[in-house]
């Protein structure tokens, strides 16, 4: 079987012929080894391993199952994280917020940074790669924090990045205190479930729906205790669910938040929300 027909697995089950396009360069990469400079150097590809190619396509095709999960890594901030249905796909949506705290705790010279509903680490990790901070990465799920620490010892992060089991702040000390919290929360509420598509439904409940009709559960409850973990004019940073921002604004004005900020993502749509204690 030639490559075209692999896309074509993929396009005749849906998939956009550009989409197909990336994700049967990436089967090829990951189950074949071959790269994109090897396919155009016309290089050519083992047909035992074409046909593993073409039998994750097949898969990739009947299931809808995210191509990310089928070869366990997923791209964000210039890395491959691995990712596994223990944890959210990281979206280009995600580096925004990513690269906003980045900037934040470079530009004041910070310290200590938590990051709150880590999942697969990769916010924690990459802040820990490009920054000086030291960053503990916080989740209530045990199968999500081992794809974190996966995470951690693949990129060598021991002593930058540090996970721990908790629920909200339920395990953070109370003498521990971060210049800046950042969080990209559950924020579906549950009535939309139904509605989702199908590729989206392979990834964790738990960390993609609220219990409330408009997502704003984890927002109101880091919010609400932010202050006691927060040294002064330490900042708390949030990814956005759509049509969410002037509710979080709320949350973090009666919470004695101030010069709160709201950043677009390239659809125009407000995704990033930060504010000052």
């Amino acid at each position: 079987m030639l490559i075209p027909e692999i896309v074509k697995i993929l396009t005749n089950a849906g998939i956009p012929e550009n989409e197909a396009n990336i994700e049967v360069k990436l089967l090829i990469e990951h189950f074949a080894g071959y790269s994109l400079v090897d396919i155009l150097m016309g290089k050519k590809l083992d047909e035992e391993k074409l046909k593993l190619v073409e039998e994750k396509a097949k898969y990739r095709a009947q299931t809808k199952k995210p191509i990310q999960y089928i070869i366990g890594l997923a791209d964000f901030m210039g890395q491959k994280f691995i990712v596994n249905e223990s944890v959210l796909i990281p979206r280009d949506e995600t580096e925004i917020l990513t690269r906003k705290a980045i900037e934040i705790i470079n530009t004041n010279n910070y310290k200590w940074a938590l990051d709150m509903c880590t999942g697969s680490g990769c916010i924690a990790c990459s802040i820990a790669m490009n920054t000086k901070a030291q960053v503990i990465g916080t989740d209530i799920s045990t199968e999500a924090l081992h794809t974190a620490f996966s995470n951690m010892e693949k990129f060598e992060l021991f002593n930058k990045a540090t996970f721990r089991k908790s629920d909200i702040y339920s395990k953070i000390r109370p003498e521990e205190r971060f210049d800046i919290i950042i969080s990209n929360p559950p924020y579906i509420p549950p009535q939309l479930k139904n509605s989702i598509q199908t590729e989206v439904s392979f990834e964790p409940d738990l960390a993609l729906y609220t219990q409330d009709e408009k997502g704003l559960e984890f927002y109101e409850k880091i919010t609400l205790d932010a202050h006691k973990f927060l040294n002064p004019n330490g900042y708390l940073l949030f990814e956005l669910g759509i049509g969410q921002s002037q509710d979080v604004a709320n949350i973090m004005k009666q919470n004695n938040f101030k010069e709160i900020q709201v950043i677009k993502d390239l659809a125009n749509i407000d995704r990033v929300i930060l504010g000052k204690i």
